[in-house]
């Protein structure tokens, strides 16, 4: 599995910014046989606070795409929770959900199938997932949310209050807009948004969710689950021992890589897989 760090210049963001690439173009069998692809391709966003690197240091994710010949692009999110900041030119939902896609299947042997695409996040990178994945419902065919910072009305509520940095009114600004009033009934509120796409008979991407059952958040990803259930949108809601913690994101980022679409074949010859 060949890891690759990239810097790009994104228009979208009016700078140069870094990802990393798990691809399996290196990848060797016993009988000398290296994948060409097309690969199917996962695009996994990072969490608050986090960056680029975040998934190859807490998780096994390069192990596990090696394993299913699946390529898998981790960009950079920076604290922007992967949404349109007009107001300060930081276009982050155009980036994941257009520009970076292109870039990548301009770069390397990609699928451009939308069976084939996926996007998935924890925490922030889990909203980022949701609503990117929804946006752009006709690039991704499927959602992976771990601890899915769904909390976008309680962290309004917080506003006046803040505990740290992230519930400052200067921050949800910088997230939201300058109208936090409005957000609730726009659709940076994945009910939101759900509800026109359900009106416009859009084909919907699959969903996985999963979070721990100590974790802060999930009251907010029950409620969702129930609003999907109510909606009859078809999903997997998963939860079981452990908070919002890596522990928990290795274990069931490969429970979600099972639930995808995804060859399973054995690893290539590499310093972990000798003969």
């Amino acid at each position: 599995m060949a890891l690759i760090r990239i810097n790009f210049m994104a228009q979208s963001l009016h700078r140069t910014v870094p990802l990393m690439v798990c691809l399996p173009t290196d990848k060797v069998d016993s009988a000398g046989q290296t994948p060409t692809g097309p690969f199917k391709t996962l695009y996994l966003l990072h969490g608050l606070l986090g960056s680029e690197v975040d998934w190859v240091s807490g998780t096994r994710i390069q192990r596990w795409s090696d394993e299913r010949n699946l390529a898998v692009v981790m960009p950079a999110g920076e604290n922007g929770f992967y949404t349109d900041h007009p107001w300060s030119t930081d276009l982050y939902s155009q980036f994941v959900g257009q520009e970076l896609v292109a870039f990548t299947r301009r770069s390397f042997p990609l699928s451009t199938k939308r069976r084939d695409t996926f996007i998935g996040g924890l925490s922030m990178g889990g909203y980022g997932a949701l609503i990117n994945g929804l946006r752009f419902h006709e690039t991704f065919g499927a959602i992976i949310m771990l601890s899915a910072a769904l909390m976008t009305a309680q962290a309004l509520d917080k506003a006046t209050k803040p505990a740290w940095f992230a519930e400052t009114p200067a921050y949800l600004k910088q997230v939201y807009g300058p109208d936090l009033a409005a957000v609730r009934q726009s659709e940076l509120n994945p009910q939101i948004l759900l509800q026109r796409l359900l009106a416009e008979q859009v084909e919907l991407p699959a969903i996985y969710m999963a979070i721990g059952d100590d974790d802060g958040l999930k009251g907010v990803n029950d409620e969702f689950d129930a609003f999907l259930t109510q909606h009859q949108i078809k999903h997997v809601y998963e939860t079981g021992p452990g908070n919002h913690e890596w522990d928990f994101w290795d274990r069931y980022l490969l429970r979600a890589l099972n639930w995808l679409p995804l060859d399973t074949r054995a690893a290539g010859i590499n310093s972990g897989h000798i003969g």
